[in-house]
């Protein structure tokens, strides 16, 4: 996984500010433009559009421009980066408590 290290910093780093996640949510019903999504925000739209930009150069949200309308779409492949990160975390904690009490046991059969 230490190849991904860099790319996964980065999708921590763009999810740690409640605003992203508050758009990443958001975008998980669906497209939105950045208006609609800017409208929830108690900021100025230049400092939304920062925090679009942050998501979309970590490659979690997508936008397209149609005219004068920015729309941004959720990637959800991106996600997998942190899933495959979780699954690994799982799995060895798993192995480090099966560990554990298998040790514990062991210390209670014994006289």
């Amino acid at each position: 996984m230490a190849q991904y290290s860099t790319a996964l910093d980065g999708v921590f780093a763009a999810l740690a500010d409640p605003t992203r996640r508050a758009v990443v949510r958001r975008l998980g019903q669906g497209p939105a433009s950045v208006g609609e999504l800017a409208g929830d925000a108690p900021m100025t739209l230049p400092s939304f559009m920062k925090h679009v930009r942050m998501l979309e150069s970590h490659g979690l949200i997508r936008t397209v421009k149609s005219g004068r309308v920015r729309t941004c779409v959720l990637n959800r492949d991106r996600f997998a980066l942190v899933e495959d990160w979780l699954a690994e975390q799982r799995r060895v904690w798993a192995e480090r408590t099966d560990r554990l009490e298998q040790f514990v046991t062991s210390q209670e059969d014994q006289p």
